[in-house]
C-alpha cells in the first residue's frame, strides 16, 4: 500500500507519512485556542463605570483593582491594605514619579475607594488616576 506496485516487499519503506502528525498538530493547535481565552481571564471581575470623557491613560507601574466585595488586587496580584502600602512605597522608592491607576467596580463604596486612595497616597504616590470605560 505504502509502495508502489513494481516495488519489492523486502525493502524498508524510506519515506515518513506526515499526514498523521499534521492531524495531532491541528488538535493541539484547537486545544490552546479553546483554553487561551480561559487563560487570559481577569483576576476578579469589575464593572467599570463609563464616561464620554476622559483619555486612555498610559500603563501605570501600580494598577489597583478594587472588586465589589472590596478585594484588592495589585498589578495582577491579591492584597491586603497592608501590603498595598508596602508596594506603593516600594514603588515610589524606585520611581518617585510613580502613578497609581484604580479600576473599581460601580458598586464599590466611598469609604472603601477613600481608604484605598488614602493608602496609596500615604505611601508617597503623587498622581492617581481612575480608569474607566468610553461609552
Amino acid at each position: 500500500m505504502a509502495g508502489g506496485i513494481n516495488q519489492n516487499d523486502d525493502e524498508p519503506i524510506a519515506a515518513i507519512n506526515i499526514v498523521p502528525l499534521v492531524d495531532v498538530i491541528l488538535v493541539v493547535l484547537i486545544i490552546f485556542m479553546v483554553t487561551a481565552p480561559l487563560v487570559l481571564k481577569p483576576v476578579i471581575d469589575i464593572n467599570l463605570p463609563k464616561s464620554s470623557s476622559g483619555e486612555d491613560a498610559p500603563p501605570a507601574p501600580l494598577n489597583v483593582a478594587i472588586g465589589k466585595d472590596g478585594s484588592i488586587v495589585v498589578n495582577g496580584q491579591p492584597a491586603t491594605p497592608e501590603a498595598l502600602s508596602a508596594i506603593a512605597a516600594k514603588t515610589v522608592s524606585e520611581k518617585p514619579d510613580t502613578a497609581a491607576i484604580l479600576q473599581a467596580d460601580r458598586t464599590v463604596t466611598l469609604e472603601t475607594l477613600t481608604s484605598v486612595i488614602d493608602l496609596i497616597k500615604t505611601a508617597g504616590v503623587k498622581k492617581v488616576a481612575f480608569s474607566i470605560e468610553k461609552k
